[in-house]
């Protein structure tokens, strides 16, 4: 079975972060080892969350109990999420070149993959309030996360802030996007009336929109990221797996206003992260 290692965040009463990355995740075949940055009752957003950031020297202890198990060696996919202390984002960046170094076998076990794959979501901020991290968290995860990347999954405003562009609309999305030295699966995109989700690489360019469902419950990025994830470790092509992971999204998220559920109902709405009854297709951008 696929391993993944996921680097963020832990809310007890909120679907965000590592317990909907590892739900998602595991609904795809993939198993998870979670190492928090962050301990909290719930999601900011809604108010003092409670908890705290994980100190340093225990997310160091966490990562080398995971080491001395062996696991680094059998790791196929490196999620990093939300960071609270710009010493986690540098630990990470350690563990992602350790576990590019480490052999792909341990005690008898091989990994799924002959390449770990390393997925940067880089939470910094959002259109219109900006930034939620502080400046040295948001420069840390571009020196020290962007920079080891197979492959980002920022919003728009978070691409604007790795790239130092303006983006006003999808062609300017498409030329930032480009300018990086790994893909991107690019998300809030404004589209007119609807919203779109954009991956590129130096090859080829999707985009899939759909209609803008306003006030939508928190968790939505992590979401996407996992499902897009989970469905290239199952080896589908980047096209299929933009579709399914932007159908999935808009079909949780269907859920939840049908519902009135102020969080992503993901485990009643399970049915919909294998299945989503919202199908949306991919249109070339090239």
């Amino acid at each position: 079975m696929p391993m993944a290692l996921l680097l963020t965040s832990h809310v007890s009463a909120s679907m965000v972060g590592g317990a909907n990355s590892r739900f998602v995740l595991n609904t795809a075949g993939v198993d998870t080892m979670l190492v928090p940055t962050v301990l909290y009752g719930r999601h900011p957003g809604w108010g003092e969350p409670g908890g705290g950031e994980v100190e340093q020297d225990m997310f160091q202890g966490m990562l080398s109990g995971v080491a001395d198990n062996g696991m680094l060696s059998l790791t196929d996919v490196v999620l990093t999420g939300y960071y609270a202390e710009v010493g986690q984002i540098y630990d990470t960046g350690s563990v992602i070149d350790v576990i590019r170094k480490s052999p792909r076998h341990y005690n008898g076990l091989h990994a799924y993959s002959n390449t770990p794959l390393v997925i940067v979501d880089p939470i910094m901020g959002d259109a219109p309030d900006g930034l939620y991290v502080s400046n040295a968290i948001a420069a840390g995860i571009i020196d020290q996360l962007v920079s080891r990347a197979d492959l980002i999954t920022p919003n728009v405003f978070e691409l604007g802030r790795i790239t130092r562009r303006s983006l006003t609309d999808t062609a300017s999305v498409l030329r930032a996007a480009r300018s990086l030295d790994c893909p991107a699966l690019v998300s809030s995109i404004p589209c007119g009336g609807e919203i779109g989700v954009m991956y590129v690489d130096q090859e080829q360019a999707w985009l899939v929109q759909h209609e803008r469902q306003m006030d939508a419950p928190r968790g939505t990025g992590d979401l996407l990221t996992a499902a897009f994830a989970g469905a290239l470790v199952n080896r589908q092509s980047v096209r299929d797996a933009l579709e399914y992971a932007v159908s999935v999204t808009a079909s949780v998220i269907h859920r939840a206003r049908g519902w009135r559920s102020p969080e992503l109902p993901l485990v009643a709405a399970r049915s919909d992260v294998s299945e989503p009854h919202i199908r949306l297709t991919a249109r070339p951008l090239d």
